[in-house]
């Protein structure tokens, strides 16, 4: 089998696939179980959603997907299983294969622009719920290979140790990001030292630990994932084009509401003709087959046929998003006044021409909270070599953990340009 984007340049082995990736170089993963998750359509899905979402708007190398991301998880956390089994931790080749297997699928559950559409195509249920169902079907078909995976992933294992790898502050899904979206977008600012960190690992009565000899890492690794939360993730402009989508989508779903016709494709179409939650995917089975044929791809063919549409609100809406016109946005400490929303509100209405109630498609206010580090939520413990261990906010000289740990709370108002 041919794959495409990194899969077009392996090496056969006797035993591996040979993976040539621009972050960590080569990357083997052994044929059999993992081997079958990569080959498995739900996993090559991945390769048509990106990791980043719209942020190409921004920094243009970002478009980096979802399959990328994945597989350079799965080789760090290769590493730090090699690593704490050489620190004497005893993980069992069947154990040391289901972390890898878990960490392998753990983003296998996202929907098309990543994380931008939860809330719009979906509601009530997160990427994870859908990843641990994608997870459940995948093992379907292997015969019950992924049950020791699923039961990590789902933190029901006895080693918690190994689900703190999958999911936790100092997660191998982090590690990943970080390097790899600072690679691809040139923050260069937002490199980590994740190699280093992952020497330090170890365990300590089931927990991972940081030896103190990682504390230089670990501040690096903080202030980092703060700038590229700012600068990257939140990004004014991400965050308004990211609003067009989601208000394009929202007048899309309305207008089938109403009897109108709009173009999509089959997976496409079930979702903004349906409202799917949680109890949707439970008592549907149709759902997950639906989402599995949902990516990029979809929204974007959609755009090109609305962008023609009889609406004024839709065909508006897909030109911003095809032609680059992104809502302008004002970042505010304080939320704008109600007069300050309806004067917006008039305005809209008065130069589209379209009725008062729905201007409310061209416009956005949305509350973005975000703190970097919580030391009441899954602290990051150092290890002395005395055996003492503290929180790195207590061992760390440097970090401001106030700061790093405070709820920044910012408006976004993001608006139709006329200019």
């Amino acid at each position: 089998m041919v794959f495409p984007l990194l899969f077009c340049n392996f090496a056969p082995m006797n035993d591996v696939k040979i993976i040539n990736d621009p972050v960590f170089g080569f990357i083997r993963i052994p044929r059999g179980l993992l081997y079958n998750i990569v080959q498995h359509p739900l996993f090559q899905r991945l390769n048509r959603i990106n990791q980043l979402g719209l942020a190409s708007v921004v920094y243009p190398g970002a478009r980096h997907t979802r399959f990328q991301h994945s597989l350079g998880a799965f080789h760090l956390m290769s590493e730090a299983i090699l690593n704490l089994q050489q620190k004497g931790n005893f993980i069992f080749d069947s154990e040391a294969e289901a972390v890898e297997a878990a960490i392998l699928m753990h983003d296998i559950g996202h929907g098309p622009f990543s994380h931008v559409l939860e809330g719009t195509l979906l509601h009530g249920i997160s990427h994870e719920d859908i990843s641990l169902m994608m997870m459940e079907e995948i093992n379907r078909s292997l015969n019950g290979q992924l049950n020791l995976a699923i039961s990590i992933f789902k933190g029901d294992y006895p080693k918690n140790f190994l689900h703190q790898l999958i999911s936790s502050q100092l997660d191998m899904d982090r590690l990943d990001y970080l390097r790899r979206d600072s690679f691809y977008t040139g923050v260069t600012e937002g490199n980590i030292g994740s190699a280093r960190i992952i020497k330090m690992l170890n365990v300590i009565d089931d927990s991972l630990v940081v030896e103190q000899k990682g504390i230089y890492s670990l501040e690096n690794y903080l202030t980092t994932r703060r700038l590229m939360y700012w600068q990257v993730y939140l990004h004014r402009t991400c965050v308004a084009y990211e609003k067009v989508l989601v208000n394009m989508l929202t007048r899309a779903k309305d207008l089938i509401r109403m009897g109108q016709d709009v173009f999509a494709s089959p997976a496409l179409h079930y979702f903004i003709s349906n409202d799917v939650d949680k109890a949707w995917f439970t008592s549907h089975p149709e759902v997950l087959a639906y989402y599995g044929e949902l990516d990029d791809s979809d929204i974007w063919s959609a755009m090109k046929a609305w962008k023609h549409h009889d609406d004024k609100i839709l065909s508006t809406l897909a030109t911003d998003m095809l032609d680059r016109r992104i809502f302008k946005v004002e970042v505010l400490e304080e939320e704008p006044t109600p007069e300050r929303m309806e004067e917006l509100k008039q305005m809209i209405a008065q130069k589209m021409d379209i009725p008062y109630e729905d201007a409310h498609y061209l416009m956005s206010l949305n509350t973005i909270q975000k703190d970097m580090y919580n030391v009441d939520d899954d602290s990051i413990a150092i290890l002395y070599k005395n055996g003492e261990i503290k929180d790195i906010s207590e061992a760390s000289e440097l970090l401001n953990v106030q700061l790093l740990s405070k709820k920044i709370r910012k408006y976004y108002l993001c608006y139709q340009r006329f200019e």
